[in-house]
């Protein structure tokens, strides 16, 4: 299918973007802009038309599961029904379970039209969110006007606690594979690592899956994680399993809170804790190693992109320093640049750095130093290692 183009003349038109919010607007051509008065450039045409892209799609980056991934993000920061302890965008405050259309579909889909025109090698657009995409109300035309633009194949990671719903199940159908989570195979263990909205119930979500399981022609990937301490013991993982065998998910991808977790006593399991996990799932299960840098922009301005993801998709500290050696910078020198950024923080955890989005809220670290992290191998350590560390959450105001 011939891939469709926007034809959007830069010299005639702006675009405003609020800091606050995911709303974006058409500015008259009477607006002031800093490129009036004299010739634009290309690349200056290139990095403006960049930046407002990434109001609503960023990428394409390196996902773990679905190669190179160029994310649609329809939701504001943190809009979300579950207030994960592991959730590398920080906690929930506060919690939502309000269906609206947060972002103007019509604008998210002007930004997908020209994200494809100037970008290649993508293996999966993929509607992932700075909270749950499915709280946006038109989700499901989003996925169907994305199908409708390019032959790429579509998925929406999603917690899956509204799949109870059949207009958001019917709406998620259009998907050519849909990527829900399970953490627990019961309600307390649900609510002590969930921490969802009241009006959420653990059977809800359980049946949910069940019947979007069956009713669905695409694939069917289901997200554990795994958290030290919490639903890592025997009983824990046997009731999950079972849990996990009544949904019937084509596989079942464990994984463990590899990037900065919100609340600080968040630890990852031991790796016999992982193989037993995968030996009680069965053939379906997966064990997910974190991805290797990946970021490709046609953007002059690394640190400006780079801070762009970053706001979504968190990265530890290496892999930004790997990025812009790539590039044929100086790590030191972008890193210091992209410190100054307003979008981004730098976020500590068990012996490494992470670069987070800003507005994001996450527990304080412990007291003790914490040294920055060396290589990627420190990294993978974390998922194939037990974490040396008691499993004590620190008293916070957050539920």
């Amino acid at each position: 299918m011939q891939r469709l183009r926007l034809n959007l003349t830069l010299y005639s038109c702006n675009i405003h973007l609020d800091a606050n919010s995911c709303y974006a607007a058409w500015v008259p051509p009477a607006q002031p802009s800093r490129d009036h008065g004299g010739p634009v450039t290309k690349a200056a045409l290139l990095h403006r038309q960049g930046r407002a892209i990434m109001a609503y799609v960023f990428g394409p980056v390196r996902s773990r599961r679905l190669g190179r991934s160029l994310g649609i993000d329809p939701i504001p920061l943190k809009t979300c029904n579950w207030n994960c302890v592991y959730c590398q965008l920080g906690r929930t405050v506060p919690l939502t379970n309000s269906r609206t259309e947060y972002c103007p579909a019509e604008a998210v889909l002007i930004k997908l039209r020209q994200a494809l025109d100037i970008s290649d090698g993508i293996d999966w657009i993929t509607f992932v969110g700075s909270g749950e995409p499915t709280l946006h109300a038109r989700i499901g035309w989003l996925i169907r006007q994305a199908k409708g633009l390019t032959d790429i194949p579509v998925a929406v990671i999603t917690n899956g606690s509204l799949l109870h719903i059949p207009e958001v199940a019917q709406e998620l159908a259009a998907a050519d594979a849909v990527l829900p989570t399970l953490d627990a195979g019961d309600a307390a263990l649900y609510r002590r690592i969930n921490r969802p909205h009241p009006a959420l119930s653990y059977d809800s979500l359980r049946q949910g899956l069940i019947t979007f399981r069956h009713q669905y022609g695409g694939l069917f990937w289901l997200e554990v994680m795994l958290v030290k301490g919490l639903n890592d013991s025997e009983s824990a993982l046997q009731s999950l399993a079972a849990a996990l065998g009544e949904i019937e998910p084509d596989e079942v991808h464990i994984n463990v809170p590899f990037r900065a977790p919100a609340e600080s006593w968040v630890r990852v399991p031991a790796r016999d804790t992982l193989r037993r996990a995968r030996e009680l799932i069965g053939s379906r299960a997966r064990l997910i190693d974190p991805a290797p840098a990946d970021f490709r922009t046609r953007r002059t301005n690394i640190v400006d992109s780079l801070a762009e993801v970053v706001a979504r998709h968190p990265l530890p500290e290496e892999e930004v320093r790997a990025t812009f050696a790539v590039s044929g910078g100086d790590p030191d020198a972008a890193v210091g640049e992209l410190a100054s950024d307003k979008r981004v923080a730098r976020v500590e955890r068990h012996g490494h750095v992470f670069w987070c989005p800003s507005r994001a809220t996450y527990a304080k670290r412990p007291a003790d130093a914490i040294p920055v992290c060396k290589d990627s191998k420190h990294i993978r350590d974390i998922t194939r290692n037990e974490a040396n560390h008691d499993v004590t959450p620190e008293r916070t105001d957050a539920t």
